[in-house]
């Protein structure tokens, strides 16, 4: 009996320790599945904040380049994501303020756009020189060689000019731009030049010389200050005309190629934005520049490569007389200073918030040299510096859109910012020659190659 009642406790006491087992076991799961889900969460959360602070680095310190005209149509698909980005890093914005500060009294602050095309590049570097604040974009798109575009961005680093990597059609980056600096100036040389190539890509040039010119003006017609304008027309808008020489109030409504047509519509526009919106508008019909850090499409510049080369090289003549073709071949030199003389005489615009307040400023004016000089002679003058005889064809001119003649009457310039070309083909085509032999190495092969016939020998 005794056995048994101490038999029957022992059951009852294993019976309660395995349900408190059991209890604490649930217990021990419950916590368990509680600090995993704690876990699971602090761990979410500390990557969340890793991932943010990483985001918040890279934009800080390396903000995202404006897509080329190349990938507009990705880039209008993203705009509300690029917008986001556009000049969020404080290095970034601190290089555009740099470089847009002037630093001579009541200096200029000028975007230039196409600031690493030809034209753009030597404006960009007269300005800085001179005191002025300049900041430049550029696209660098590949209608030329873009490392030549990027060489002439390099030259322009060494002198403190910083170029935005970016799209005039990009209105979100161009908003940024005048938000970050209060530009005086606009001189815009961005477009897409040729008139060849106007066949191939009729496209891009209603992108480039007549949408990205609306786009530039859309920002500048609400800037506070309204800047002035400067922009590059060409001589090209002349089309048939045969008025010699050509003056700003001969008819351009006659355009012979695409490419004129465009630059007469952007005449057309600056009008506009100048009567309703009251910019500053002055715009200057280039004739032929030519010269170091030139266009490789440019007639005189693979004339040189391709004599250098044994290449032949066409000379044009006109369907009616056979008679050569002329151009009037105006010294890069020459165009800085009437680019400069143009912003130093451009008046204020007059509007405010896109509303104008009273008549602006609106010229047009002729940049060329007077004298126009046949291809052939052109031709005669390279293989003097070169030292190498041309092969040369003398063929009709195709029917492309250019115009066989030239001829630029510069008074209007002469008379309202002193414009006066100083250099003749044979100087400038000197100063080229020299350039092209040292950026191409020609002088460099020559030695090598004069070395190694002497080894030979």
């Amino acid at each position: 009996m005794q056995y048994g009642s101490s038999g029957g406790g022992g059951g009852g006491d294993t019976s309660k320790t395995t349900k408190l087992e059991r209890y604490n076991s649930y217990i021990r799961r419950v916590n368990s599945t509680k600090l995993l889900q704690a876990s699971s969460k602090l761990l979410f959360r500390v990557t969340l904040l890793v991932a943010l602070l990483l985001i918040f680095f890279f934009t800080l310190n390396y903000p995202p380049l404006s897509p080329s005209s190349s990938h507009a149509a990705l880039h209008t698909s993203n705009s509300l994501l690029s917008s986001a980005f556009y000049g969020a890093g404080a290095v970034w914005e601190k290089q555009v303020r740099r470089s847009s500060t002037p630093r001579r009294p009541n200096g200029f602050s000028v975007l230039v756009t196409g600031a690493a095309g030809f034209v753009g590049s030597h404006c960009s570097l007269a300005l800085k020189k001179r005191g002025d604040g300049v900041l430049g974009l550029d696209n660098f798109n590949s209608y030329y060689d873009p490392s030549l575009k990027r060489a002439r961005q390099q030259l322009l680093q060494s002198h403190q000019v910083f170029i935005v990597e970016g799209d005039i059609n990009d209105a979100e980056l161009l908003h940024k731009l005048f938000d970050i600096v209060p530009f005086s100036h606009i001189l815009h040389l961005a477009a897409q030049a040729g008139v060849r190539y106007a066949m191939q890509n009729p496209l891009s040039y209603v992108a480039s010389n007549v949408a990205g010119f609306v786009s530039l003006l859309e920002v500048a017609k609400s800037a506070d200050p309204q800047p002035a304008v400067v922009w590059a027309s060409s001589s090209s808008v002349y089309g048939l005309n045969t008025q010699i020489p050509f003056s700003e109030s001969d008819r351009t409504d006659r355009p012979a190629s695409l490419y004129a047509a465009t630059k007469k519509a952007g005449e057309a526009i600056a009008h506009t934005y100048n009567h309703i919106y009251g910019l500053s508008m002055t715009g200057l019909r280039f004739f032929t520049v030519y010269g170091p850090w030139g266009r490789p499409d440019m007639a005189y510049f693979f004339f040189t490569k391709d004599i250098l080369h044994g290449k032949d090289i066409n000379v044009y003549v006109t369907h009616e007389g056979d008679k050569e073709v002329a151009r009037d071949f105006t010294y890069i030199d020459d165009i800085v200073r009437g680019c400069v003389g143009a912003l130093d005489t451009a008046e204020k615009s007059t509007g405010s918030g896109g509303k104008k307040r009273a008549a602006a400023q609106l010229r047009v004016y002729n940049l060329g040299n007077t004298a126009p000089v046949t291809v052939g002679k052109l031709v005669g003058i390279l293989e003097s510096y070169l030292g190498v005889r041309a092969k040369k064809r003398v063929i009709k001119m195709p029917r492309n859109g250019d115009v066989p003649f030239t001829h630029a009457n510069v008074s209007q310039a002469y008379r309202d910012f002193g414009y006066k070309p100083t250099t003749d083909l044979a100087a400038g085509l000197r100063k080229f020659v020299k350039w092209y032999v040292g950026y191409y190495g020609i002088e460099s092969r020559a030695k090598k190659e004069n070395h190694e016939q002497s080894a030979d020998d």
